[in-house]
Parts: C-alpha cells; sequence; structure tokens
C-alpha cells in the first residue's frame, strides 16, 4: 500500500506540474488555525520513520514516466522536511532530471541538516503569514520555544547560501498584518530574503472568508507595495 499521494498534473508557466504530498497525515511543527488542512494530531519538528516507501517509490517513478512533468512540486499535508527519508525522495527525483519545487513553511531551513536537504532542489517555497510575535503565537501555534524572530532568522540563513530559486510567499490575513505597520515589517523581512519570486495570497477557504479576506483594493494596494519592495534591493 502506498502512503504518496498525488493532485492532477497541472500547467504553471508553461511547465507540467505534478504535485506531490509525501506525508500519510498532517505532520507539522505548526498548528495553525487557519491552515486548510484543519488541525494535526502529529504535532513535532524531529524526523519520522514512515516505514518502507519503495512502493511509493515505484508508483513515483511510474508517473514521472507516464505523465513527463517539467517539475515535481513537494507540496505535503505539514511540513514535508518531517519526513524521515525526504533526502532519499529527493534524490530519486533528482536521478530522473527532473526539477523539484519543495514547500516548506521555513522554520526548519536554518538547522544544517535540512538546509543541506533543502538546498538540493532548484526551488524553495518558504512562506511566513504573521509578523508580531502575539500573533504568530496566537494563530499558528508552533512547538513549544519558536519565536517569529528564530523563524524569519533561519529563513535568511537558508537563504544566504542557496543558490536555487527561492520564492516567498506571504498570507494577507484581515486584521493581522494589513496595517501599515504591518506592511513596512513585510518589507523589511523581504529586504532580508531577497526571495526572486513573491506570492502575495489571500485566505481562500471559505471557513475564514468572513473575517479574515480582505476586500480588492486593500489587498491589492499591499500586493503593489510588496512587490515594489522586492525589485528595491
Amino acid at each position: 500500500m502506498t502512503s504518496f499521494t498525488y493532485k492532477d498534473v497541472y500547467e504553471e508557466d508553461g511547465k507540467r506540474v505534478l504535485e506531490l504530498n509525501v506525508l500519510p497525515d498532517k505532520y507539522c511543527n505548526f498548528e495553525c488555525i487557519i491552515c486548510p488542512i484543519g488541525r494535526t494530531k502529529n504535532k513535532l519538528d524531529s524526523p519520522q520513520d514512515f516505514g518502507c516507501i519503495g512502493e511509493d517509490l515505484e508508483e513515483l517513478s511510474q508517473r514521472l514516466n507516464m505523465e513527463k512533468p517539467d517539475l515535481v512540486f513537494i507540496n505535503s499535508k505539514g511540513e514535508a522536511l518531517i519526513h524521515g527519508r525526504i533526502k532519499e525522495i529527493i534524490d530519486f527525483i533528482r536521478l530522473r532530471n527532473v526539477p523539484i519545487r519543495l514547500l516548506t513553511n521555513g522554520y526548519l531551513l536554518g538547522k544544517k541538516e535540512y538546509m543541506e536537504i533543502a538546498s538540493c532542489c532548484e526551488e524553495v517555497l518558504g512562506e511566513i503569514k504573521l509578523v508580531t510575535e502575539a500573533a504568530f503565537q496566537k494563530v499558528q501555534r508552533p512547538m513549544e520555544g519558536y519565536t517569529l524572530a528564530e523563524y524569519i532568522d533561519n529563513m535568511a540563513a537558508f537563504r544566504s547560501q542557496y543558490n536555487g530559486n527561492f520564492l516567498f510567499e506571504i498570507t494577507i490575513i484581515k486584521g493581522y498584518n494589513d496595517s501599515t505597520e504591518d506592511v513596512e515589517r513585510l518589507k523589511t523581512i523581504i529586504g532580508r530574503l531577497r526571495p526572486d519570486r513573491l506570492i502575495v495570497i489571500r485566505l481562500e477557504d471559505e471557513r475564514f472568508r468572513k473575517k479574515l479576506w480582505l476586500e480588492d483594493k486593500q489587498f491589492e494596494e499591499i500586493k503593489k507595495q510588496l512587490e515594489e519592495a522586492v525589485g528595491a534591493f
């Protein structure tokens, strides 16, 4: 029985993308109250052994041969770096000469072992949602001892040595990171991380739209300011 799951291949910027989830359930170092996947019973930040992945890799090989994607996007139910054999999975894909994009919330990127694993990928997508310590603790519910400052420092440390394409996703949340002061904080973070590509989004889940959805005019203005900040460094 295989544990990897996939989305249908889709096109992005003229490339065929195969999206891959390597986790059998939600395993994450955060427990965000706004997560579209829902809450997790597996809140941790250490490598997990999910058993033999031989059948999973066999199925992945078949899909790569059949779909012939231009990019494999490792977008998992939680933090993919927690998979104890994530390096083996990445190496398996690389041997087939398919570029990889890895989604990570970014907190683990400051640790040497995870930094080395993520650096094997052609693209790494980090993210941030909250820009004050109080909001970070309230909304993202990280592992005990995690701080927002360390979160940003970890991504900055990774970025400073990474030669691939660093993508950075910012989720704008009404009442949490949409004030003038918050936008300035986000600009400062962008300046530290120097992303190759910035992605600014809103919460799309219907459960959160009523209270946390930003109207088009304000969202577009904030998005414009943040995109200009990318061009400023």
